[in-house]
């Protein structure tokens, strides 16, 4: 079991370094970050050339749980932290990111932030 994990921590890091090398944000494109913990998903955009973080928006924070529902499933949660951070986003002046979905694979949790951003207006 001890091994599976190892394997698989392995496998995530190698993923982690493949898209951070080919993913780089400029003022005009940002990086859309994604990271997710077992109960909450985060999302940020980042500038990597001034290495300085534009917006964020978080699962736990007081401005998305306001407009959270009870008994929504993680991932209609995750769509809807993709639709706030693309509004704060527009607010800002950026209407176009490039995705970094860090080490994590493109379905699920990952995705739905993906979704809710594009429904929200921003390009990929």
């Amino acid at each position: 079991m001890a091994d599976k994990n190892i394997e698989k921590n392995k496998r995530a890091r190698r993923r982690r370094r493949r898209v951070r090398g080919s993913v780089f944000g400029t003022a005009e494109c940002p990086r859309l970050t994604v990271a997710k913990s077992l109960k909450n998903i985060f999302a940020q955009i980042v500038d990597d050339e001034k290495m300085v973080t534009l917006t964020a928006a978080a699962s736990n924070s007081q401005n998305v749980k306001s407009e959270l529902k009870k008994g929504m499933t993680k991932t209609e949660v995750a769509l809807k932290v993709g639709e706030i951070i693309a509004q704060i986003a527009k607010s800002s002046g950026v209407n176009r990111v490039v995705f970094d979905r860090n080490k994590h694979r493109y379905h699920g949790r990952i995705k739905a932030v993906a979704d809710g951003a594009r429904k929200g207006g921003l390009e990929f």
